[in-house]
């Protein structure tokens, strides 16, 4: 007897991996679309990532990817999954049941992320339960038969024998298969089979949540209360500039910055809003009951915490909505209460000062619409936090649930132990929008044009230094208000050659912009803003 024995096939055994990976996905999703739409295991692992990656590791996705860092997150993820998932086949074909280990061990993994996550109910740890049973059925199933086909095979050889001849039939060869080819039929069989299904079934389920628990039709629908007071823009508001940003973000544009890996889709009918904590009496407050209470139109700028100097994390809006001091006072706030706990659906939270939602010279809103229509469901649909003056991670949470009267003392919020101060009023800023650095100009007249904004406190003037010469006072626009950026421009004579272009800002205070640079964080970058500009 002789033995062959095939090369390893640590290709297919990868693929093994990545297929029962994939059942494992889909079997998760079919469940969680049945039991706990939340619970996608990938979502789940997504978010608890957001969750516990370090503070400038998220700055540096932010800053690079800008509003793809969620995507650019998820692809990752995706990558991971498949460079374990193959680790995991070729560990099962080699060294079983070590492939078998990897796929429990990412089962629990998961199942712990799910569990975590806000919102999560019993049932929440049933997808990662099943897609691991299911993933871990597949992962043997294929690797057994890639070893029956790939693995060792004893071949008998015909006997030699000297004397008379036996007589003896002989099967016809070409009705003989070798065992190999039948083998090899069946593992591709069950590997296509498993990996058709798997995509089917995944995909499948996955865009059916995502339709069934769509509500764009309800918000296309909705109609708001026709606003109470409305906002005015003066004239001289905005300057027709090429490369100038508008006065006002158009909703498609407005960055957004949240630790949301999927937009949330909340029902207005089911929406309810919690305030308790400090208060004289707990109030519960549904869709209705809040635009009833009266809607008006508000313009306020902005800006995240993650906004570098001279970046594009800030934008400027005409939100609809109710006065938050309005709201609390219904439940009355008790005496030694100095924050208001907000917490978004998805179980953000975020700390803001009780005295910057109460104060009557403070326009701190519920917001439900947003330039002229209801809230984009990226920007908070139904209800979210507009507060003028503070950055947004203190202020401005989205699709928010409930609100909790409390102290500082005793609470902190989502970001607090992340490495941010738990107050964080905005630090007041400039920038220039046109010229750009590395977009050459022709030489000879053209204006340098940016914006610049002091919430609640107004900007008095705008300065710009060329090539470190003295400060020249840039024409501003007529602000809409106080809470609101503005736009400024200064003409300038170009010549030929490289110049360097500085910017400052004085508020209405009388205060000169930081030139210091600091980083993001704890509490808000700060320096003048100076670009490197190339005139032809």
């Amino acid at each position: 007897m002789s033995t062959k024995t095939a090369r390893r096939p640590i290709g297919w055994a990868a693929a093994s991996g990545i297929i029962a990976a994939a059942a494992f996905l889909a079997a998760a999703e079919l469940v969680a679309l049945i039991v706990a739409r939340s619970a996608s295991p990938i979502l789940a692992v997504g978010s608890f990532l957001i969750d516990i990656v370090p503070q400038p590791i998220k700055e540096f996705a932010i800053s690079t990817f800008g509003d793809a860092d969620k995507v650019v997150l998820l692809i990752g993820i995706g990558v991971g999954v498949v460079v374990a998932a193959a680790v995991a086949g070729i560990l099962q074909y080699l060294r079983p049941p070590l492939g078998v280990a990897a796929l429990a061990l990412a089962g629990i993994l998961s199942g712990a992320a799910t569990l975590t996550r806000a919102g999560a109910t019993p049932l929440s740890v049933l997808p990662p339960l099943v897609g691991t049973i299911v993933g871990i059925l597949t992962l043997m199933l294929l690797v057994n038969r890639l070893r029956r086909w790939r693995g060792p095979r004893t071949i008998t050889a015909p006997a030699t024998t000297e004397g008379p001849t036996t007589e003896h039939t002989t099967a016809n060869p070409a009705t003989t298969e070798h065992p190999a080819a039948v083998d090899r039929r069946a593992f591709l069989r069950a590997s296509l089979v498993t990996a058709a299904a798997a995509v089917v079934v995944g995909a499948g389920s996955r865009v059916v949540n995502a339709a069934t628990s769509s509500l764009a039709a309800i918000r296309e629908e909705l109609a708001l209360p026709a606003p109470r007071t409305t906002v005015t823009i003066p004239d001289g508001a905005s300057f027709d500039i090429p490369g100038l940003s508008p006065l006002i973000t158009p909703n498609d544009d407005f960055y957004r910055v949240d630790t949301a890996l999927t937009v949330p889709s909340i029902d207005p009918a089911t929406w309810r809003l919690r305030i308790d904590g400090m208060v004289d009496t707990p109030v519960e407050l549904s869709f209705d009951d809040l635009v009833a209470m009266g809607l008006d139109e508000y313009a306020v700028t902005l800006t995240c915490v993650s906004n570098e100097v001279g970046g594009g994390l800030v934008g400027n809006a005409v939100w609809l909505g109710v006065p938050l001091r309005d709201v609390l006072r219904m439940a009355g706030p008790q005496a030694g209460a100095d924050m208001v706990l907000s917490r978004s659906v998805d179980g953000y939270t975020a700390s803001t000062p009780l005295s910057a939602v109460i104060d009557d010279g403070i326009d701190a809103i519920l917001a439900v619409g947003m330039n002229g229509e209801p809230l984009p469901f990226e920007h908070g649909f139904p209800v979210r936090m507009v507060v003028p003056g503070l950055y947004g991670y203190v202020s401005a949470t989205k699709w928010l649930t409930q609100l909790t009267v409390t102290t500082f003392a005793q609470d902190e919020a989502y970001w607090t132990p992340r490495g941010y101060s738990a107050e964080a009023p905005i630090k007041f800023s400039s920038r220039i929008d046109t010229p750009r650095a590395g977009t050459p100009i022709p030489a000879g007249r053209t204006p340098i044009a940016g914006m610049a904004w002091a919430q609640t406190v107004g900007i008095e003037r705008v300065e710009v230094s060329i090539d470190d010469g003295p400060w020249q006072q840039a024409t501003l626009s007529t602000p809409i208000n106080d809470d609101t950026w503005v736009q400024w421009f200064l003409d300038w004579d170009a010549p030929g050659g490289t110049h360097y272009i500085a910017v400052r800002a004085v508020n209405r205070d009388g205060e000169t912009q930081i030139q210091e640079r600091a980083p993001i964080a704890p509490d808000g970058s700060t320096g003048w803003q100076r670009v490197l500009v190339t005139v032809r």
